[in-house]
């Protein structure tokens, strides 16, 4: 069974084939595009396509508003294709003001003016938005897609792939994965091991596969291909790499960092850290266990990488957006109220090993991951999903 990427054909980008599959064929729905920016005014007039910094805003001009525009619109039965721009929230899933702006030089309000007068919602940002805008979907009745992040290797691979067929190897792998009762990760660092359990209590599994059909307000994450968790607690120690330098190693209890210790790198990054833990405790919460389903290439986007079969990632923050219960009142200030993803991949973190995941479910434990490779369990999972396809 092949897992290399590398060895992999993808079919040229389509944006037809890729809302069509992710959200049917076009009724006459009104479609519009959003991104974010340092200084939203600046899409008057398209300014900001002279800045190359903002290299994913300009893919949301080329790709996505162009390619309805010149003559997408029609060829997939849809009116509108507008794009705007809104302040740039500065952290992954916080809150987006409510202003925002057109090309024309207009102020208007997402509120009033967007969510209530579209029927899909394209979102091409820095910063993911998929939890504010689950939650106005959910709000005002519309379906969408966030894409954030988003640069060549994204469109060559990720936003290329047939999502039917990412869909139904999801799901088989979410079935064998669902109800399980516990999780355990053991990490190791510098030769010393320690174990995050993180606890799912029969919980049904969740999965992001990238279809969005009609009938439910719901927002796809784009590129998709996950099964999650929102864990009802957790405990244990894990590694948190600050950034190239710096390491840290998490203390876990009752499904909240609680502290952070120097294993390597700038003190005070773990000083500041344990500060924010201190006065915001929130901030510490695990909001999401994931792992990932598809075979792409590593992309240096989370937003990819994260959905790369063989990865895993935990978040911390608000998980209102999966279902879970924390919502962004909970925390102290605003800027707190994010969820961030931590993702554990051979190229983002090689300095960490993760040896292997165990599932206990049923009464059994069953080593389902090992050294960012699916083991020998997930493997027979998507060997029958790839059986019923064919």
């Amino acid at each position: 069974m092949e897992f290399d990427a590398n060895k992999i054909e993808f079919p040229p980008f389509s944006l037809r084939r890729l809302l069509e599959t992710s959200f049917g064929p076009g009724n006459g729905e009104r479609v519009c595009i959003l991104i974010d920016l340092p200084d939203p005014a600046e899409i008057k007039d398209f300014a900001f396509l002279e800045n190359p910094a903002l290299s994913i805003q300009n893919y949301g001009y080329e790709v996505f508003y162009k390619g309805l525009r010149d003559g997408g619109l029609d060829e997939m039965n849809y009116v509108g294709g507008e794009i705007y721009a809104y302040k740039e929230t500065g952290g992954s899933n916080l809150d987006m003001e409510d202003e925002c702006h057109a090309p024309d030089g207009r102020q208007l309000s997402l509120d009033r003016d967007i969510y209530p007068n579209y029927d899909l919602i394209l979102c091409v940002s820095t910063f993911s938005a998929t939890a504010p805008l689950t939650a106005k979907a959910r709000e005002f009745g519309f379906r969408g897609a966030t894409l954030h992040g988003l640069n060549q290797i994204i469109l060559e691979t990720g936003l290329s792939v047939d999502y039917e067929e990412v869909s139904a190897r999801t799901e088989q792998l979410r079935l064998g994965l669902t109800r399980a009762d516990w999780f355990e990760i053991d990490f190791v660092v510098e030769g010393k091991k320690t174990t995050l359990r993180l606890l799912t209590n029969g919980q049904e599994a969740q999965k992001s596969h990238g279809l969005c059909p009609p009938g439910e307000p719901d927002v796809a994450n784009l590129p998709a291909g996950e099964v999650y968790y929102v864990p009802e607690g957790a405990e244990g120690q894990f590694p948190f790499k600050y950034d190239e330098e710096t390491l840290g190693l998490l203390t876990v209890e009752d499904g909240r960092i609680v502290h952070s210790r120097l294993i390597y790198g700038d003190y005070g990054k773990i000083k500041e850290h344990n500060e924010k833990l201190a006065y915001d405790p929130m901030v510490g919460a695990l909001g999401e266990l994931g792992f990932g389903t598809q075979v792409l290439p590593f992309s240096g986007r989370d937003i990819q990488d994260e959905k790369i079969l063989g990865t895993i990632h935990i978040a911390t923050g608000r998980d209102d957006h999966l279902g879970g219960k924390l919502t962004p009142d909970l925390f102290k200030e605003k800027a707190h109220a994010s969820h961030d993803d931590v993702l554990y991949a051979p190229h983002k973190t090689p300095e960490v090993k993760v040896p292997e995941v165990r599932m206990h479910r049923d009464g059994e434990t069953t080593v389902i991951m090992g050294n960012y490779k699916p083991g020998e369990y997930m493997v027979g999972l998507i060997a029958q999903s790839e059986s019923a396809t064919v």
